[in-house]
């Protein structure tokens, strides 16, 4: 249960801000008379949460606050107060805390706050499972170790300033999860956080997608338009694949970054832009530089705070974290109740490459999900990729449950008709199957392999005509066709 702890001088706002929280069912709270009271509980006792009051003896809200970041960053401050002014919610903010709140406030609007705060800190844990950690002793510490706080701290430290970021990484590694924790618990958060891949627009095309245009700007420019600066404005705009940006577009965009402003296409206006910018990139920038494609001004005026994302591969001490967050994920979302990953499963999940990185991983888990009929995701759930990369082989169990959980996955009772008619063809007979040896499951897969052959030549080895008259799931065409190295473009006219 969240443990949130409310600390305030008047014992009637106590009760009532206590009052409010507990009746939701989700939290466990407890009361503290004032800042030096709150410290020595927080010390004593590990807590999510604490609202706190600013005007208090001893010691002052905004000096507990700094006390309790620096005990551990990873609790969450809200500041109530009687007297709100704006000199001190940037000073709240600044200091850490999540938002700054006047009383009285209603028990609804309280409770959404807590909701809010809460959720914006769930994606820094997430992202902190993909953040690279700080060196100790020329060591990388990476992941769910002791040194996560210090993690926790450096991306609330990036949250609580407005520079440009640049996040880099593999493919897969979590850069947009990354980009949105920092804009979620930043002073932007009340903003929009729009993501913009570079990579998917075309060139003559960027300028107007970035700033807008006005009708009659160009042909076919039928209609004004608002580009993402605009439609971010007070918020956050990710720029993912920023490698991948024309280099007359990187001019635009520095000019930008240093004037705060933009002209849309086809128009005579400027118009100021308060946009917090956080671009990512899987490319080699310097390497770019050399070569003229990346310019170099713009690379120093992003790079103010860099980023870089370990490969899941440097970190397979984190596979564990990370698959008990997918199993979390996809209990809520296939209203499963997975426990956990065996042994042996997990021992698999380790010796993969994992090329695709924490999104493969992902992935594969969902995989998982959809055949697992226990309560814990076996061996054989694991996608035959898998299994063949990493050199294991199931054992005649292992393969009659993968047999039964694919077969419930798709809906097939193995009844499939021999009724194969295209392009004026009759029906086939069976195929036989040569061999002398009784192996039922030797012969079961030399049926399926030769059938599906078989069935792509009929219908030149078009993937949805096969499915549809071979009476098969596409799903499990597909899934056959690379158990058996079959491809159908050899079958095609």
């Amino acid at each position: 249960m969240f443990k949130v702890l409310v600390c305030d001088d008047d014992a009637g706002l106590r009760l009532s801000v206590a009052s409010a929280l507990a009746a939701t069912g989700r939290f466990e709270v407890d009361e503290a008379f004032d800042g030096v009271n709150a410290i020595e509980k927080i010390k004593s006792k590990a807590y999510n949460m604490v609202l706190l009051d600013v005007d208090m003896p001893r010691m002052t809200g905004m000096e507990a606050l700094k006390v309790i970041k620096d005990h551990d960053p990873s609790i969450i401050v809200l500041i109530l107060t009687a007297y709100a002014n704006i000199d001190d919610a940037v000073r709240a903010v600044k200091e850490g805390a999540f938002n700054y709140v006047s009383k009285p406030i209603k028990s609804e609007d309280l409770v959404a706050m807590v909701d809010r705060a809460i959720n914006a800190y769930s994606l820094i844990s997430q992202a902190t499972a993909s953040f690279p950690m700080q060196t100790e002793a020329g060591r990388e510490i990476i992941g769910q170790t002791s040194q996560m706080k210090k993690v926790f701290s450096v991306i609330m430290r990036l949250s609580k300033v407005d520079t440009p970021v640049l996040i880099r990484g593999a493919s897969g590694t979590g850069k947009e999860l990354v980009a949105r924790a920092i804009h979620s618990n930043s002073s932007f958060k009340d903003g929009k956080f729009v993501a913009l891949n570079c990579s998917a627009i075309p060139e003559n095309l960027f300028e107007s997608e970035l700033f807008g245009h006005e009708k009659g700007a160009f042909t076919g420019a039928d209609q004004r338009k608002i580009g993402k600066f605009q439609y971010a404005e007070g918020g956050t705009l990710f720029l993912d694949e920023i490698g991948d940006l024309p280099v007359l577009m990187q001019v635009k965009l520095l000019r930008v970054l240093q004037e705060k402003s933009f002209i849309p296409v086809g128009a005579n206006r400027e118009i100021e832009s308060n946009v917090r910018i956080i671009a990512a990139t899987n490319r080699p920038l310097e390497d770019m530089i050399k070569k003229g494609t990346f310019r170099e001004d713009l690379y120093y005026r992003l790079n103010v705070m860099p980023i870089n994302l370990p490969s899941l591969g440097e970190r397979r001490a984190d596979i564990d974290h990370l698959v008990g967050l997918f199993i979390q994920k996809f209990n809520k979302a296939q209203s499963k109740k997975i426990i956990n990953v065996t042994s042996d499963a997990l021992g698999v999940l380790k010796k993969y490459d994992w090329p695709g990185n924490i999104r493969e991983l992902e992935n594969i888990i969902e995989h998982a999900f959809i055949l697992e009929e226990s309560n814990m995701l076996q061996v054989s759930s694991l996608p035959e990729s898998i299994l063949a990369a990493t050199g294991t082989e199931l054992s005649a169990a292992q393969l009659r449950a993968r047999e039964e959980s694919v077969e419930a996955a798709d809906g097939d009772d193995g009844s499939h008709e021999m009724s194969l008619e295209a392009d004026g063809e009759t029906k086939e007979e069976l195929i036989k199957i040569s061999g002398e040896s009784l192996d039922f499951n030797k012969h079961k897969e030399a049926f399926e392999r030769e059938f599906i052959i078989k069935a792509l030549k009929m219908f030149k080895g078009r993937i949805n005509q096969t499915a549809l008259h071979a009476n098969i799931p596409k799903k499990t065409l597909l899934r056959k066709i690379e158990k058996y190295g079959i491809n159908a473009r050899d079958y095609a006219d």
